[in-house]
């Protein structure tokens, strides 16, 4: 891969999430990798009135009224090579607009507002012959290549955002257009990456990173008292617990099938799961959410690990690093075969089915072993993000070949 490394360039990325979010994202992850050899400037999304009206007393929108004010300057810098960027404009709020046409001219207006905005960065910092990466911002970007002239411009997909309203009402015209624009369309799935090339033949799937350091050893782990008493076998999942995206009945199967299983549930329930009947089932057992350095804790202690989610638009794409976690830790892994399941065929167990889920928690539990769990580190090990980016300098090699 180092024959592919691209070095000495100016990049700006622009996405959904802001720098100041509190929650992991993927495109920070990859700006601080493109980092290390290149100059990198982020772009946070304009402020919009809708979030303005909103969210007034917010800290983070504070600041960016600031800055729209001119009381400071939105360029920060955050690392060597990388600096992060908030606008100095307000844009309206506009998805409530249709049609998608009536939406496409005031959309326009406000890219016009976003470029000139990041033109002023770009005017601060030097940045020449830019690469463009956007990660996911089929609106607020959609016009951004027209307007910045990037000498590469990267549409990049990472979830299915057509299976959200929100998305879906102008994105399911607008999304394909900006694919088919972009010089080049690379997706962390190898469904999304099948979707971008619909429209856009130069589309290439490039894997996914995942900071696995919490995952990366399995011992020195205490028991944590709320399994302590648990019975093996032990089934567990560790993460959210959401109606839209889990399968409940197939959950309950696997539980009133084997009686004789602990289904083990580490993670905070919507609605519909606390008001399921999950809870009336003797040998599942749910622990609640936990701080993310306790999840290790728990899933060093299941004998199989499980992803029952459901097949829908939401979930159908999804790149699912809760594996690589898994994997990490040398566990088995039983979960639902998709297309973006692929890429672990050779060291999960892929059901699809009710029936399927059982025979396979059993042959998992059958043929675990220190030669298994070695293979299935190793696997995981290799998902880093500088092997992520990697793939990335090698589809804009090819494509300026």
């Amino acid at each position: 891969m180092k024959d592919n490394l691209i070095e000495g360039r100016d990049i700006i990325i622009v996405g959904q999430q802001p720098w100041d979010t509190e929650i992991g994202s993927n495109c920070k992850n990859i700006a601080l990798e493109f980092s290390r050899n290149n100059r990198v400037l982020y772009v946070n999304s304009p402020l919009d009135t809708k979030t303005l009206m909103t969210t007034k007393d917010d800290p983070r929108t504070q600041k960016r009224l600031a800055i729209i004010q001119k009381k400071q300057n939105g360029l920060e810098q955050i690392a060597d090579n990388l600096w992060t960027y908030y606008p100095d404009v307000k844009i309206a709020s506009i998805n409530w607009m249709k049609p998608t046409s009536v939406f496409s001219f005031f959309n326009k207006i406000n890219n016009k507002k976003f470029a000139a905005s990041i033109q002023n960065a770009i005017k601060q910092l030097g940045f020449k012959n830019y690469i463009l990466f956007n990660d996911s911002e089929m609106f607020k970007a959609f016009y951004l290549k027209e307007f910045l002239h990037p000498d590469v411009s990267i549409y990049y997909s990472r979830d299915y955002m057509l299976g959200v309203d929100y998305w879906k009402k102008h994105g399911a015209t607008l999304e394909p257009q900006l694919m088919a624009k972009s010089d080049l369309c690379l997706a962390n799935s190898t469904y999304l990456a099948d979707v971008c090339r619909q429209y856009n033949s130069k589309s290439y799937y490039v894997g996914q990173g995942c900071d696995l350091s919490l995952f990366s050893h399995t011992e020195g782990f205490g028991i944590p008292d709320d399994i302590r008493m648990i019975k093996n076998p032990i089934i567990g999942y560790v993460g959210a617990l959401q109606s839209i995206r889990l399968d409940m009945d197939l959950i309950a199967h696997i539980a009133t099938k084997r009686p004789d299983w602990s289904v083990v549930l580490v993670g905070p329930e919507d609605n519909e799961f606390k008001a399921s009947k999950l809870h009336d089932i003797p040998n599942i057992h749910f622990l609640g959410s936990k701080d993310g350095s306790m999840l290790p804790a728990y899933i060093n202690i299941f004998n199989v690990c499980i992803n029952p989610q459901l097949v829908n638009p939401i979930t159908i794409g999804n790149y699912p690093r809760k594996i690589d976690e898994y994997l990490a830790m040398g566990k088995p892994v039983v979960a639902t075969a998709t297309r973006a399941m692929e890429i672990f065929d050779k060291h999960t167990y892929l059901g699809k089915d009710k029936e399927d889920y059982v025979t396979l928690i059993q042959k998992a539990l059958d043929e675990d072993n220190a030669l298994l769990q070695q293979k299935r580190k190793d696997f995981a090990a290799s998902h880093t993000w500088e092997n992520n980016v990697a793939e990335i300098y090698q589809a804009i090699n090819t494509f300026k070949q």
